[in-house]
């Protein structure tokens, strides 16, 4: 699965990278804000989309948002990390349609257990078409 990893901190997008390679994800790209993530979105297909949510020029809600408003991207998961666990913003990005949500700092256990939770949505997703 081929997955775009977005964070406007650099040692972060790392740490992720790293994490992802450790749990057996290879394909992986990064993105340095939600709008250059949006652009690669718009040109190349990811099976999963991990982006942080407090970014400049375009943060992980808007991305978001744009994501789920484009009839190519709308169906690509999205899973948001951040430090941040206010209710209410988790509720609202579950209105937009996020697909998962892990609070940093995390580990490679808890971030792989999203991505099979994710995984088993769309395989369900699938099999009901």
């Amino acid at each position: 699965m081929k997955i775009l990893v977005v964070d406007d901190m650099t040692s972060m997008r790392h740490v992720m990278l790293n994490l992802l390679r450790s749990i057996g994800y290879l394909d992986l790209e990064e993105a340095t804000n939600g709008w250059q993530a949006f652009q690669m979105l718009k040109k190349n297909s990811y099976g999963l989309l991990i982006t942080d949510l407090n970014m400049p020029k375009m943060d992980g809600r808007e991305l978001l948002k744009e994501v789920r408003c484009d009839e190519r991207l709308k169906q690509t998961p999205v899973l948001i990390v951040s430090c941040e666990q206010d209710k209410e913003r988790v509720k609202e990005l579950i209105q937009h349609g996020v697909n998962g949500f892990v609070v940093k700092p995390f580990n490679a256990a808890t971030l792989q257990k999203q991505i099979q939770r994710i995984e088993r949505q769309q395989q369900l997703r699938a099999q009901t078409k």
